[in-house]
């Protein structure tokens, strides 16, 4: 198999039965309905004309937290205010990046390693993500 038929790893949802810890693990667990909030409300900010809440898909890789995605769409369109980004991403991609903004918005209130660590690894995965591109220019 040569490199460009190597397939893109994938980050796999998070079983019910293990969905009490993730948040914790994600931000910590002081941060952990403060991060979980933001998330939610930066959502609404990026995606108003798509987005009004509903269930959450918690994604990891390699076992380790990764971002939490909404169900509620397949598709969602980025034209909030705080991004100059305008377009159309999967849930997952506009999951990462809701949770990438996140991590940033929470590390400027709080001082903690969970959320730079939360925030690396995240932003080293979405590096490989398919919509890469979109993802990092929604979030520049």
């Amino acid at each position: 198999m040569s490199i460009s038929e190597v397939p893109l790893q994938t980050a796999s949802i998070v079983g019910d039965e293990r969905r009490l810890q993730f948040l914790p693990t994600l931000f910590g667990r002081s941060l952990l309905i403060i991060g979980e909030n933001a998330t939610y409300s930066l959502m609404e900010r990026l995606s108003p004309l798509d987005y009004g809440g509903g269930f959450w898909d918690f994604y990891e890789y390699e076992g380790k937290p990764l971002f939490l995605a909404p169900r509620s769409k397949s598709r969602f369109r980025i034209t909030g205010e705080i991004t100059g980004f305008q377009g159309e991403v999967s849930a997952e991609a506009a999951g990462i990046i809701a949770t990438l903004f996140a991590f940033s918005h929470l590390s400027f209130q709080y001082r903690s390693d969970v959320l730079s660590d939360g925030y690396t690894r995240l932003y080293e995965y979405s590096a490989d993500h398919s919509e890469a591109a979109e993802i990092f220019q929604a979030i520049d």
